[in-house]
């Protein structure tokens, strides 16, 4: 299956479109699958499990994106090094960088789950969790706490895959297990009855077999990119741990910009039960879900193009990198605008799916649900632009940007947002911090660089 799923890709001159149409959809499939995924889990917990259940765990979901984000930090730095190595045909250079990403990473992770596990309660607590709803927190984080190890080899290694020619592979290597943690997440839900820690022990499941494809490939069918046998000496730890700074330097955006997402939904937890209570946080739950859909999506964009961004700026070809980015904004412009239309027609429809209709969490999310779509188009864009910055090594500007529209702005308009317009508008808070970094992304390329053409002669 492995062999039947390579593509050939020449990332230095094949056609940009009918390339980056080649990464774009096996990875869009593959990333619309772990979202669905998740959004339908979400389903079978609201319908069989209840409104106090999915509270529960939209308040430990921030967590989780945490996770993500690292995944994505290292995932990011070491395909971005390796595609520059690769297109120097520095071969053995390009595998010893992915294998130190993922041991470095795994140790960490390992070190991560192992306390959260040890402090469930407390951690619970810190993210916002009632007394009522604590006992279901405590549950679900524990149970789900030991496949973020795996989530992290699947994320990382799906970078890895997509460089080494293989994005049907990586797709599968999604697909699958999302497929098997819906199938799990109905049987504990409705057949074993097993509540919200059969949730996560589905997401184990389906995590160990995510992480453990990406390892088989790896280890034995992988064409350039190889796991790299390290050496201990002081020496060669010291090149480890600078060669793992870089990555995290240039991935960190991506840390940030999947961080953001938590410290939105963190926030907005703790904005909504203040103001609406438990019906509050469940009807926020409901964009908490259908969030990261748009992200995922918007991300698949920019992850899709990174590979071919990052391959030709390493060859210094300027019209390969200028065309890909185009095609990038062009595509992630098409996504903000269907998921701003789903959401401002369809919310009644959307709200449904996790909630019961005419419960006052479903009128609350029916009437803020059409205003937090406002952001979409400005979310995509930035999304697409910040993908291009970290695809060539800026990562001063992927960070600033990151962190201003993923933790700065949104966390500052959801305290200010609601005084000046009123407890409804609550949901604008993240569209209009959205905005704000579009418009001064904008400004900013309009003042320094003055014209398109400009801007690319000085990558």
């Amino acid at each position: 299956m492995i062999k039947d799923n390579r593509d050939s890709l020449d990332f230095g001159k094949m056609n940009i479109p009918r390339l980056y149409g080649k990464i774009l959809f096996p990875t869009l499939i593959g990333m619309v699958a772990t979202v669905s995924g998740t959004v339908i889990n979400g389903i079978f917990v609201g319908h069989g499990l209840g409104r106090d259940a999915i509270a529960a765990i939209n308040i430990i979901i921030p967590l989780f994106m945490f996770v993500t984000g690292i995944s994505l930090m290292f995932g990011v730095g070491s395909s971005v090094v390796a595609s520059v190595h690769l297109s120097q045909n520095k071969i053995k250079a390009a595998n010893i960088n992915i294998t130190q990403s993922f041991g470095v990473a795994s140790v960490l992770m390992i070190v991560l789950s192992a306390l959260l596990m040890i402090f469930n309660k407390s951690v619970a607590e810190f993210m916002g969790s009632t007394q009522h709803l604590l006992p279901f927190t405590t549950e679900y984080l524990l149970f789900i706490a030991p496949s973020f190890v795996f989530l992290l080899i699947s994320s990382i290694g799906l970078f890895i895959i997509r460089l080494d020619g293989s994005p049907k592979y990586a797709m599968f290597c999604s697909l699958i297990p999302a497929l098997l943690n819906i199938v799990l997440d109905y049987l504990v839900i409705f057949v074993f009855g097993w509540g919200i820690k059969g949730v996560g022990l589905a997401t184990n499941i389906g995590a160990v077999i995510g992480g453990a494809m990406v390892l088989i490939y790896m280890f034995g069918y992988s064409r350039k990119l190889k796991f790299y046998r390290l050496k201990f000496s002081a020496k060669s730890m010291w090149l480890t741990a600078r060669n793992i700074g870089y990555q995290i330097k240039l991935g960190s955006s991506a840390m940030i910009s999947e961080l953001g997402v938590g410290v939105m939904m963190a926030t907005g937890n703790l904005v909504f039960v203040g103001m609406l209570g438990e019906d509050g946080v469940a009807a926020f739950s409901v964009a908490c879900y259908c969030y990261p859909i748009v992200f995922m999506i918007n991300t698949a964009v920019a992850m899709s193009a990174q590979p071919i961004i990052s391959y030709n700026y390493g060859l210094h070809n300027i019209t390969r990198v200028k065309n890909t980015f185009k095609l990038m904004v062009f595509t992630g412009l098409l996504c903000g605008l269907l998921a701003t239309f789903v959401f401002m027609i369809f919310p009644s429809e959307v709200a449904s799916l996790f909630i019961s209709v005419g419960s006052n969490a479903h009128t609350i999310a029916i009437n803020g649900l059409p205003l937090f779509a406002v952001g979409f188009v400005f979310f995509a864009l930035n999304i697409t632009f910040i993908g291009y910055f970290q695809s060539t090594e800026k990562a001063k500007a992927a960070n600033w940007y990151s962190a201003l529209r993923g933790i700065i702005l949104p966390v500052a308009c959801f305290l200010i947002i609601p005084k000046i317009l009123g407890v409804k508008e609550v949901w604008l808070s993240v569209p209009i911090a959205d905005i704000i970094v579009f418009i001064i992304m904008v400004v900013v390329f309009v003042k320094t660089h003055l014209s398109a053409k400009l801007f690319f002669r000085k990558i």
